[in-house]
């Protein structure tokens, strides 16, 4: 079978000005900070990003790399909004679409099973529908005659999600509380790019966990990148927890300082910036 191992330069070098990418994990936990990091030193730009919003929508609306957010919320979980995501909203730097958190889940579940849209009671009722006039509703063909939210499928160009291990082949497997959907991101996507904390053989996938944690199925990956600690400063359960102190001084940093201090080597240089950072705090 295909070794789809790849390095984080590598998969940036796939993506395309315009592209729909979607981002797996959820708010401030278990995100792909790494491939972000990559993406924010490329030329890549006007981007639609769907996500359940963290750290790396405000990076990269701060950045000036998203034309366009697909969100149910973004926040850094600790802290509740998230302040670069907030700012460029404010300034008018990005179009928004927000739904109700159902909504965005059924709108990935149907562009993973291929289908236009899926009908969900989820934000009937609400202002979701007076704020995307664009919505449509359906209404039940059968005897009850229930009216639903028609959530248009949530199709993507390419998806970075990233796990706590993962084969050569795609595999990927989560050892925290929560999948968050990274499977569905995978399933959405043209291509699909995992990164974990460790690759490993597939007989040790299951070695210690059981069978339901391979999350991620190979047909629906397209390359696996090794990035330890490749999720900071979010959470990684049970790998490690949020760099709470460091997603304070994020929060609370004007991008382009923290760009500057933090962003503008590799990944070995922003793992080194953050260990400096650390001891710093601890004299």
């Amino acid at each position: 079978m295909a070794d789809k191992t790849m390095s984080a330069q590598a998969v940036i070098g796939r993506l395309e000005s315009g592209m729909t990418l979607g981002i797996g994990g959820w708010g401030s936990r278990r995100k792909p900070m790494a491939l972000v990091r990559a993406l924010l030193r490329s030329e890549v730009t006007a981007l639609t990003v769907v996500s359940y919003g963290g750290p790396d929508v405000g990076l990269l609306a701060a950045a000036g790399k998203i034309r366009k957010l697909v969100t149910p919320f973004t926040t850094l979980d600790t802290i509740p909004l998230e302040p670069h995501f907030r700012a460029a909203r404010e300034s008018g730097a990005i179009e928004l679409t927000e739904v109700d958190e159902a909504m965005f889940m059924w709108g990935l579940h149907a562009a993973a099973n291929r289908l236009p849209f899926l009908p969900v009671r989820a934000g009937i009722g609400s202002d979701v529908m007076r704020v995307n006039p664009s919505l449509r509703t359906v209404t039940s063909p059968y005897g009850d005659g229930e009216t639903f939210v028609a959530m248009p499928a949530l199709r993507l160009d390419a998806a970075f999600v990233h796990l706590n291990r993962a084969d050569r082949r795609g595999n990927g497997q989560y050892l925290g509380p929560d999948p968050y959907f990274d499977d569905l991101f995978c399933e959405a996507a043209e291509s699909a790019y995992v990164s974990c904390e460790r690759i490993v053989e597939s007989a040790e996938l299951t070695k210690e966990a059981a069978p339901q944690t391979l999350l991620v199925k190979r047909h629906s990956v397209a390359g696996v990148i090794e990035t330890p600690n490749g999720a900071h400063f979010t959470s990684c359960a049970p790998d490690y927890a949020r760099d709470e102190p460091f997603q304070k001084l994020y929060a609370t940093t004007p991008y382009a300082e923290f760009a500057e201090r933090f962003l503008a080597g590799d990944e070995a240089a922003y793992q080194s910036a953050v260990e400096a950072w650390h001891e710093e705090q601890n004299k």
